[in-house]
């Protein structure tokens, strides 16, 4: 890709893909200015890393969906080293009145999603995360293993096991999780 290159290309990659990014991410995080950061964060990972996609190897939004759980991941990482450095974390970056009523009807209409999300917080990493493509995300297991840099049977093994063992749990977010393919 020449997102890093050609500024068209990348305006258009943007727009092509924002939204999936921020659905992502509020999916994640329920603060609607660390969401717009880690949005942001996420194509400036893209632009640093773009020499790196692989058309063979999945499509964009697999390879996008991996950049974004990386950002994210960081970010949950960075936030338990400084609240248990600090107490709390403190600060926030200023958006407008417009953009954090935006942020906050996207944090509210996926609230469903993110209760699914923690539902499945028990779940070994690894089937976690190749649900959460799956069922949340929308990717199929071929991009989510993709995504996830395993082979496509490994994601089938893991969706499954993620699947069964929240069979167990029987909430309307569940089984949206369990029906999806």
């Amino acid at each position: 890709m020449r997102l890093n290159e050609d500024p068209g290309a990348f305006e258009a990659f943007y727009r092509r893909h924002v939204d999936a990014v921020q659905r992502f991410v509020v999916r994640r995080v329920s603060d609607p200015h660390v969401a717009a950061d880690l949005t942001a964060d996420v194509f400036l990972a893209v632009l640093n890393s773009a020499d790196t996609y692989r058309p063979g190897r999945g499509s964009e939004v697999a390879w996008l969906f991996g950049i974004a759980r990386n950002v994210v991941s960081a970010q949950h990482r960075k936030a338990a080293r400084e609240a248990k450095a600090t107490g709390r974390i403190a600060g926030r970056r200023l958006m407008d009145d417009d953009d954090v009523a935006r942020m906050e009807e996207r944090i509210d209409a996926e609230r469903q999603m993110r209760a699914a999300w923690q539902a499945m917080a028990d779940l070994p990493e690894g089937e976690r995360a190749v649900l959460e493509l799956v069922a949340i995300d929308q990717l199929t297991v071929s991009e989510a293993a993709a995504a996830l840099g395993i082979r496509q049977v490994t994601a089938r093994v893991r969706l499954h096991r993620a699947r069964r063992a929240l069979s167990t749990v029987a909430s309307p977010s569940t089984v949206y999780l369990e029906g999806q393919t």
